[in-house]
């Protein structure tokens, strides 16, 4: 055999050979903590978990854009409106812990696996289906919120007129 061919097929399987480095953790007289791929006197081997991955379906499975969008107005065109009920645009309210009640509604009544979703300063912050929300801990400020129905797939086939409100909380400092 010639040994050049040797040599490449050697390296190729070395290479082929998963890497797997140790990490050590060392804490210094101070409380210090530091991470390093190279063991220190005192430091002990941290267990690294594996990455999660993810495997995404197929393309041939996915529904089309298109076909998606005609479902979503289809399922939405059931709807004349949602909208809030509570609290009302650019309404100034008094909340010591912050908890804000939302009330929503729509036009018909939520059809069987359907939800509302709100949504404050663009972030989801709960589902429901009876029309009423409690919304923890809302920072002082002016927010902006809004209201989605979502199908059963979480899919929002119809949005409400944004609100927007403040908050008066209480200062740490008084």
């Amino acid at each position: 055999m010639n040994p050049k061919y040797g040599l490449v097929t050697g390296l190729l399987f070395f290479l082929a050979i998963p890497v797997s480095a140790e990490v050590y953790r060392n804490v210094d007289s101070y409380g210090n903590v530091t991470y390093s791929d190279e063991p220190s006197e005192g430091s002990e081997t941290v267990d690294v978990k594996p990455v999660t991955t993810i495997t995404l379906p197929k393309p041939e499975v996915v529904q089309e854009t298109e076909k998606l969008r005609e479902e979503v107005q289809r399922e939405g065109a059931v709807y004349e409106s949602v909208s809030f009920a509570y609290p009302d645009n650019n309404q100034a309210f008094h909340s010591g812990s912050g908890d804000i009640q939302f009330e929503v509604r729509s036009t018909p009544a939520l059809q069987p696996g359907h939800k509302y979703e709100v949504t404050l300063d663009g972030q989801p912050v709960g589902q429901s289906t009876s029309g009423s929300m409690t919304v923890n801990n809302v920072f002082r400020g002016t927010h902006e919120a809004r209201v989605h129905i979502v199908d059963e797939n979480g899919v929002q086939v119809k949005t409400g007129s944004p609100v927007t409100f403040t908050v008066h909380r209480p200062s740490a400092l008084n």
